[in-house]
């Protein structure tokens, strides 16, 4: 008794099943119900640059350590600190007495040396007459002729004294090597300076400034096909215009170009060095700042773009609906690229013509009809 009640609980269970089962297709399907509302649009289909982003920092085009180059007691400090200076300004003033003094006596060493090589000059040209009617000897000749040569020797070598003396009068005036933004003075007035070691402050240059950042080797490969770079003293990547996004910034606001590709690639990261020139007439970027590269990864060609939600996921494949003029809804794969302007790249599986779902997918099934309402995409979005 008890086993003929399990099987009809379980006849009466299998049979409501059965029931709802049968049901649920006829309420889906019902005839004269009208198709799914979806909304399509047309790709975007026009010429397009792919475009690779890598992070960077700014360097400055040139770099100064500004160190005394004669040792001495700083006298006077003549620029402002943080202030842009121009190459020949005067930014540092040493004590410039002893180096005036040894001035001085270099001139005057020299007018003396000048004065024995006159005399023994003259001497020589006398004993050089009295040689030749036999009233003197060719050895007291010879002892003259010595002389002015040592005269000579005397001079030249107090010429090369006034003018190292010269240069290092000259050098207790520190003056700027370039133009640039100069750093805050790292020692103030009164201390001693030492020839070659003292820091006295930085100098940096602003305008233009260089951007270095790294790319991987399969990267590099790809750029190589595409652009050119690498290839040659005449193709380093000159010419190759690039954009920078600061930190903080949505979008690039800097323009560049190209000017260096490192000849080697990094044995322990695998990468290769790039470097752009930017123009900075504002001096806003500072080097050591941050920023995002943008980088053209391939050359123009006829791109065929959708929005990232008219494409959907079947296991690792991915699928877009195209309807047909009946309004049959069929599914195709498609192999994507990166996002250009807003939309998402394919790089194949369409034509450009096609109709596609972009808004409505969970209401599409391939085979069925649908209700397409036509929308044009704009050229680009946001």
């Amino acid at each position: 008794m008890r086993r003929f009640s399990k099987l009809l609980l379980a006849a009466g269970l299998g049979a409501s099943l059965l029931s709802a089962g049968l049901a649920a297709p006829a309420r889906a399907q019902a005839p004269g119900g009208p198709p799914p509302t979806v909304t399509v649009a047309k790709p975007v289909v026009r010429e397009i640059v792919e475009r690779d982003s890598y992070t960077g920092r700014f360097d400055p085009v040139e770099i100064v350590e500004v160190r005394a180059r004669v040792t001495g007691y700083l006298d006077k400090i003549a620029f402002q600190d943080g202030a842009n200076v121009k190459k020949g300004d005067l930014l540092f003033v040493i004590d410039r007495r002893p180096y005036k003094a040894a001035l001085d006596q270099a001139t005057a060493t020299l007018t003396s040396a000048k004065a024995r090589l006159n005399f023994t000059q003259t001497d020589l040209e006398r004993a050089q007459t009295l040689s030749r009617s036999g009233n003197i000897s060719e050895q007291v000749t010879d002892q003259r002729r010595q002389a002015s040569q040592t005269a000579q020797a005397d001079v030249d070598n107090a010429e090369a004294a006034l003018r190292q003396a010269q240069l290092n009068y000259d050098f207790t005036e520190v003056r700027s090597p370039i133009s640039g933004r100069i750093s805050r003075r790292l020692v103030t007035e009164g201390n001693i300076v030492i020839t070659d070691q003292t820091l006295l402050t930085t100098i940096v240059s602003l305008d233009p400034i260089y951007f270095g950042f790294t790319v991987d080797e399969r990267s590099f490969l790809k750029y190589q096909g595409s652009l050119g770079i690498g290839m040659g003293a005449s193709q380093r990547g000159q010419g190759v215009p690039i954009l920078i996004a600061l930190t903080g910034e949505d979008k690039p606001t800097r323009k560049g170009t190209l000017d260096f590709v490192d000849n080697r690639v990094d044995n322990q990261t695998g990468t290769v060095l790039l470097r752009a020139t930017v123009e900075n007439p504002d001096n806003f970027i500072k080097p050591g700042l941050f920023g995002i590269v943008s980088l053209p990864a391939t050359k123009p060609f006829r791109g065929i773009m959708l929005p990232d939600e008219a494409v959907s996921a079947n296991q690792d494949k991915r699928i877009v609906y195209v309807i047909a003029d009946d309004g049959t809804a069929s599914a195709q794969e498609v192999k994507l690229g990166p996002k250009v302007d807003g939309y998402r790249v394919i790089r194949d599986g369409l034509k450009g013509d096609e109709t596609i779902v972009i808004n409505g997918l969970t209401r599409v099934r391939p085979g069925a009809k649908v209700t397409p309402e036509m929308k044009t995409l704009p050229p680009t979005r946001s």
